[in-house]
């Protein structure tokens, strides 16, 4: 109803007991609504910030694509709590559905942002700059001059253009865009820059959606594999040779390149025993021999300096011992031996190594085995290493019989020895001791079942345990066409960025009129956002002006 109060006017109407109607969006209208949330830049820079936490878990717990072997650890260590984090995908958070969820939702909240601002940023690009304003003194970055009139001057208004014409080549070469906008006896100039900022705005959303395309459509082509090679072994770059891999959904079984390589020897130089980092590891170098397309080069894998064959890099990842095992049964035959790779649990290289003799026993044999390349005794009878180079190398081993549990076909890790189904003939409370050996020497094994012997590896004549254990090299080997990319669109990101920060957008104004014999110029600027250089760069300006002015002849014709 109309009010009837005098302090309001006669048409307000006061607000009554009926509900407000609000119009009804449909479905169009409410497709439309979320298609600017889902494009607005304070979307785009929340979906940012959640991609960067939904990653945090791939930090945190081994991902199968990069580290297979540390997710079978990590299932052995946490058998209950498994099941529960891998059903929310947490050993495979990057190709997880709710990972991809937010990374598709980013891209398009930044394909949606960009766009319609590439088409305002353009048709600003084309546009003049606005014209000068009316009422410069309005501004609060604003000077005044007034000069005399040039000696020799006939015509105020040519001087005024002049003084214009001087402001407007001043303002060109200090990189602003610039419009003479004349009006009768007022001449002024009115210049524009800063569009660099916006640009590099642009450029860096543009190379950020760069990256999200490049690392989803690259992933689908790329692969990571893993491979322990033990010292005198030859890998074969061929699915069937690699004890782990990853791949794209896009590569194929042809797509691996064909070359090989032997583990020639691994060498790892430490500190002196006795000083005060003893133990410690200086470098670590494998070398290796590689034969790619008939031609056969020497090369080394490093730790940070992967080793480049066909598109391939190979990354050295971990090191230790593989002692070389024998097992002979009861009547003299070879049943078992192989260089095994021992991971090591410290960094005295205190290595722990399990056997698995599936043939030619009475019963199957397994064996848990501690490897010490430098043991020392303590006084609770046990065994530690003191230095990770082989000073005093001793293997010792617990030996069970029965079923290993890999006749029915499932797959067991051959870094697991299973005990519950096995019963112990040597340690671990079967009242016999652990079997305990050097490089060179022979133990039987109890009941008259065979002998295991500790291979040395030592050229004849040697002195000492220097190459008594070969070692192995843990290497990754992966390939990514795409990085380059990656790299090209991230250094773009940084380049708009700079832009985006440090490219001031601005615009100043030369007005000049005379009065009374006199020369009126005035002086001002404005920027967009904040700009605490704005008012030095008017004063600079204005005496650049006064210099130029100076220097430039008069002219007594006047502007037509």
């Amino acid at each position: 109803m109309t009010s009837s109060d005098p302090l309001r006017p006669s048409d307000h109407i006061d607000g009554d007991d009926s509900a407000i109607t609000q119009p009804r969006l449909g479905f169009v209208g409410w497709l439309r609504w979320g298609w600017r949330q889902l494009t607005s830049m304070r979307t785009a820079i929340i979906l940012l910030l959640v991609l960067a936490i939904a990653a945090i878990p791939g930090s945190i717990f081994p991902q199968r694509m990069a580290d297979p072997n540390g997710v079978t650890a990590w299932q052995t260590d946490n058998p209950d709590l498994f099941p529960v984090l891998d059903a929310m995908s947490m050993f495979d958070v990057y190709l997880s559905p709710w990972f991809s969820a937010i990374y598709l939702l980013l891209f398009v909240s930044l394909v949606g942002c960009v766009i319609p601002r590439i088409k305002h940023h353009i048709k600003a690009l084309q546009a003049r700059p606005p014209r000068t304003p009316a009422r410069l003194r309005r501004l609060s970055d604003h000077r005044e001059v007034v000069r005399p009139l040039a000696d020799g001057a006939q015509d105020a208004d040519a001087e005024a253009s002049r003084a214009i014409e001087v402001a407007q080549k001043q303002l060109k070469a200090l990189g602003y865009r610039v419009e003479r906008y004349d009006s009768g006896a007022t001449f002024s100039v009115s210049a524009e820059r800063g569009y660099w900022r916006e640009t590099g705005n642009l450029l860096f959303h543009l190379a950020l959606v760069g990256v999200l395309i490049v690392v989803g459509v690259g992933g689908s082509f790329a692969y990571t594999g893993q491979r322990v090679v033990v010292e005198g072994q030859t890998f074969v770059n061929t699915l069937l040779d690699y004890e782990s891999m990853n791949r794209g959904r896009f590569v194929g079984d042809d797509a691996l390149s064909p070359y090989s390589m032997t583990l020639d020897s691994f060498d790892v130089t430490y500190q002196e025993y006795g000083s005060a980092a003893s133990g410690q590891a200086g470098d670590f170098s494998a070398n290796v021999t590689v034969r790619e397309n008939g031609e056969t080069r020497e090369d080394a894998v490093r730790v940070n300096h992967p080793l480049d064959i066909a598109g391939d890099k190979i990354y050295l990842l971990g090191n230790g011992y593989a002692p070389t095992i024998t097992v002979r049964n009861a009547d003299g035959d070879v049943v078992y031996s192989n260089s095994v790779p021992f991971l090591p649990q410290d960094t005295a290289l205190t290595s722990l190594g399990v056997i698995k003799v599936t043939d030619g026993m009475p019963q199957q044999l397994g064996m848990a085995a501690f490897f010490y390349p430098s043991a020392v005794a303590l006084e609770n009878g046990a065994y530690a290493s003191a230095h990770g180079d082989l000073l005093a190398p001793l293997l010792t081993l617990r030996v069970y019989e029965g079923d290993l549990g890999i006749d029915d076909g499932t797959p067991r890790s051959v870094y697991v020895l299973d005990t519950d189904e096995l019963t112990p003939i040597a340690g671990d409370g079967s009242g016999v001791d652990s079997i305990e050996l050097q490089p060179g020497q022979t133990a039987e094994l109890p009941g008259d079942r065979g002998t295991v012997t500790f291979e040395d590896e030592s050229p004849a004549g040697a002195t000492d345990f220097t190459e008594s254990v070969k070692r192995f090299a843990s290497l990754q080997v992966h390939h990514d066409a795409s990085a380059v990319w990656v790299l090209v669109f991230a250094v773009l990101v940084l380049v708009g960025l700079m832009l985006a920060l440090f490219v001031p957008r601005r615009r100043m104004w030369v007005k000049a009129s005379t009065v009374d014999g006199e020369l009126h110029l005035e002086y001002a600027g404005l920027a967009r956002g904040e700009d605490p250089t704005l008012g030095a760069a008017v004063d600079d300006l204005v005496a650049g002006h006064a210099r130029l002015l100076d220097a430039t002849p008069s002219s007594a014709t006047p502007r037509k």
